[in-house]
């Protein structure tokens, strides 16, 4: 399995820890070891669930937490007027934390990856309208966090 493989489940499994911790307040060392010992690179009634690298799913579950604030905050601001943030059912919260989170500190991590990666996961759980508004509020979000980044590219491409 590639790297690539294992950090898509990272990711996925980072937001399904962090809508436990939303929906259940689950403490961040009880879901650390729930994942760790019976979800990621498991078989639970019959889902096989993908090996994932766990120093970057804690990062992610870490990172959010410590980071809630201003990811908040960002993402309110990069949501459609009148759609706060606590507005929006939680296994989108935490997807649009954790792409968010991953926008801000992880620059080893290209924008556009962040965002397919985070779309992709949403699209598991939510309907097509949902997968759009994650899409559209990662790319608003990475175009201020990232601006050199799609500068760079829009240079190279030469627009």
């Amino acid at each position: 399995m590639s790297r690539g493989e294992k950090r898509s489940s990272s990711r996925l499994g980072a937001v399904q820890a962090l809508y436990q911790m939303d929906i259940a307040g689950a403490a961040m060392t009880d879901v650390f070891a729930e994942f760790e010992s019976f979800w990621l690179g498991q078989e639970v009634e019959g889902e096989s669930y993908k090996p994932a690298e766990i120093a970057f799913f804690r990062d992610i579950v870490e990172g959010v937490v410590r980071e809630q604030r201003q990811l908040d905050r960002d993402i309110d601001a990069a949501l459609a007027k009148g759609w706060p943030l606590k507005r929006i059912e939680a296994i989108l919260r935490a997807t649009l934390r954790a792409g968010a989170y991953e926008l801000l500190v992880r620059r080893d991590v290209p924008a556009r990856v962040v965002i397919t990666e985070y779309v992709d996961v949403a699209d598991a759980f939510v309907d097509r309208e949902e997968v759009g508004m994650t899409n559209a509020v990662l790319d608003t979000l990475a175009r201020l966090m990232r601006a050199e980044e799609f500068e760079a590219g829009a240079r190279e491409n030469g627009q």
